[in-house]
């Protein structure tokens, strides 16, 4: 199996508050950081197949029987989140091709740099997110 590893080209650099918002510097921060994490995934998920194509035997023992599959039911749902998360990065990559990342797609006011760090797929400010997480409560208790 071919693996290629993806590189931070600037692993000291971390985005400050006093550099103009958003600058190549900074756009490349975060696009290294998703690709990054996307290959992490990737590798992940591979690992993942190949773990479960070699368990495929049959155990005769119904609680080792129904302990695998709950385990491999786990590992299916996980990997169906990560696929998810996949989609997301590249959400995040195309915003960076496209100039509007880093920007709240509700308000247009930039996200924070910290929320960025902690959350690179981040599409709404710290204010916007809260917003949409009362109303999905609010809809969810009804």
């Amino acid at each position: 199996m071919h693996a290629f590893s993806v590189q931070l080209k600037e692993p000291d650099y971390c985005p400050c508050e006093d550099e103009p918002f958003m600058n190549e510097r900074q756009l490349g921060y975060f696009r290294d950081r998703l690709l990054v994490w996307k290959e992490d995934i990737l590798r992940e998920t591979r690992e993942t197949v190949c773990h479960l194509q070699s368990e495929t035997e049959n155990h005769p023992d119904f609680a080792d029987r129904a302990s695998s599959e709950t385990d491999r039911a786990l590992e299916l749902r996980t990997r169906d989140r990560q696929r998810k998360l996949i989609a997301k990065i590249d959400e995040a990559l195309r915003r960076i091709d496209e100039g509007a990342y880093g920007y709240c797609e509700e308000t247009g006011e930039p996200i924070s740099l910290a929320r960025l760090r902690a959350r690179p797929i981040a599409t709404l400010g710290l204010e916007a997110q809260e917003r949409h997480e009362r109303r999905e409560r609010v809809h969810r208790d009804e």
